[in-house]
């Protein structure tokens, strides 16, 4: 049977030529039809080539080489052996480890993007916990994946050699396909490597010594290059033996913008070296928690009336009732008595009294709760996220400071889920931990409202027609006007005031 020949494929109309990125099979191995058998790199973009039919490939051209759109990049022969021909002669010695306890089934488990919230359509694979190739066992930790709400773990399916399918940093829509293991049974070994994947070979020049791809810029590389003035012998490739990636060229400095520090490591500075030495500059790739947040909060301010109307709290009587009770409070249910309790509680009963606050527009409908579902904004180390306290208004101070222990401990752990992100109808911030004096905190959509506490500092206030001082707190509610008259709002937040101000009325709901 002939062979079949694998031609660079067209890319795009003005692309011209494309280089060998990388190889994912080596010279001589057995591939299946529509399998990824290489990487390839225009100046545009970088793409995955694939198989055409099953068989032993023959590479044609080095990682590294440049190619013109139809030049054969490989030639793949037909095996009348299938699946016993996978490998070739110089890989057969190479036998998988434990192979006498673990024998593959031939079933292969997809796994794919699992469905983590009504809300989320998308996930990024954030780290990668296991390698292409390594054995995983059961249940076992291979990923961390990363929505717009929260960071969770991907478990294996089940037992075998993993195959990834996408690289850290990818985007998957829900359902897509993240990786596949190949199954195998028998006792539980270390490191099993599946013997698919053989040590590539890095061709070396016999006159340098070094790898024909050192210091051979890929067309996007080249380009970056051009731009910054940059000669590939000032840059060191990361790329296989040596190649320059796009990347690379983007961290490399001009010559005529390095400078060192006393210490002798380069930085990167602006070149205006009359301000001094020290004018660093770090870029970090926004993770996809806080393009989200960033992309919602945007589309509050746009698609919303959002006002907000303040009001002051005498906190003299809950700091004097908490100073009284937080011991004995402490020492009976082992929680601490904290200000988010009564803030809780107050809000619970406004919102009973003033239902507008507690709604949401959806279409051309208004819906109203009968219950209140408090969210509770946390700053966790990816960034903001905002768990719900449910049914907030059945719930009393102990229950509520234990529910806000355990969800601000998990928001801090990474460890919170989709069931504890979703949902909430109005929302309480605490900007007073950071020092905050008064802000106007943002609508967390499609809630209609939120309130802003803040820090508390002894102010002189007029009782009875004298100045005293007090321990005083600003508090801000946004609102969105389209659902929420000023009446209302106003009203919900004096209300709230009264409550805090009389902590008595908090426990007989008056």
């Amino acid at each position: 049977m002939m062979s079949t020949e694998i031609k660079v494929p067209v890319v795009g109309e003005s692309i011209t030529e494309v280089t060998i990125a990388q190889w994912m099979k080596s010279d001589g191995d057995f591939v299946e039809m529509d399998e990824v058998i290489c990487e390839m790199e225009s100046e545009k973009a970088t793409f995955e080539l694939n198989a055409e039919v099953s068989g032993i490939l023959k590479i044609k051209a080095e990682e590294g080489a440049t190619m013109k759109i139809g030049e054969v990049i490989c030639e793949i022969e037909p095996s009348e052996g299938g699946q016993e021909d996978k490998t070739s002669k110089d890989h057969q010695a190479a036998p998988v480890k434990n192979s006498s306890d673990s024998e593959k089934t031939g079933k292969v488990i997809e796994m794919k993007v699992p469905t983590v919230g009504e809300s989320i359509t998308e996930v990024t694979i954030s780290t990668w916990m296991k390698n292409e190739g390594d054995m995983v066992e059961l249940d076992e930790v291979i990923a961390e994946i990363e929505s717009e709400k929260a960071t969770f773990e991907l478990t294996a399916e089940g037992r075998g050699i993993l195959h990834q399918k996408v690289k850290e940093g990818t985007t998957l829509e829900i359902g897509g396909l993240i990786c596949a293991i190949e199954e195998v049974s028998g006792a539980p070994s270390e490191n099993i490597k599946d013997e698919k994947v053989p040590e590539k070979k890095v061709e070396v020049s016999e006159e340098t010594g070094k790898p024909y791809s050192a210091g051979h810029a890929s067309p996007a590389a080249a380009k970056i290059m051009a731009e910054k003035g940059i000669s590939s012998k000032d840059i060191k490739g990361t790329g296989p033996g040596g190649r320059i990636l796009k990347e690379d060229a983007e961290k490399s400095i001009p010559k005529d913008i390095e400078k060192k520090t006393p210490s002798g490591t380069e930085v990167s500075v602006s070149g205006a070296s009359d301000y001094g030495e020290n004018r660093n500059e770090t870029r970090k790739k926004l993770s996809q928690l806080r393009k989200t947040v960033s992309r919602r909060l945007v589309a509050v301010k746009n698609e919303t009336a959002m006002l907000t109307t303040f009001n002051e709290v005498n906190m003299a009587a809950i700091m004097n009732l908490r100073k009284k009770y937080k011991d004995s409070f402490k020492e009976k249910y082992d929680v601490n008595l904290g200000f988010m309790s009564f803030f809780s509680k107050a809000c619970c009963i406004a919102l009973q009294e003033w239902p507008s606050v507690n709604a949401k527009i959806d279409g051309d409908e208004v819906i109203h709760y009968n219950y209140c579902d408090i969210s509770i904004a946390v700053s966790a180390p990816k960034g903001l996220v905002v768990p719900v306290i449910r049914n907030a208004e059945s719930l009393n101070f102990v229950q509520i400071e234990r529910e806000v222990l355990n969800l601000a401990t998990k928001a801090r752990e990474n460890k919170l889920s989709m069931e504890e992100m979703t949902g909430g109808t109005f929302t309480i911030t605490n900007g007073g931990v950071f020092g905050s004096m008064l802000s106007t905190p943002i609508i967390n959509a499609p809630q209609s409202a939120i309130l802003g506490m803040h820090n508390i500092v002894e102010r002189p206030v007029v009782e009875n027609g004298e100045v005293v001082i007090r321990p005083v707190m600003y508090v801000a509610l946004s609102y969105d006007h389209r659902i929420i008259d000023g009446r209302e709002s106003v009203s919900f937040l004096v209300r709230v005031k009264q409550l805090l101000e009389d902590p008595s009325r908090l426990l007989l709901e008056i």
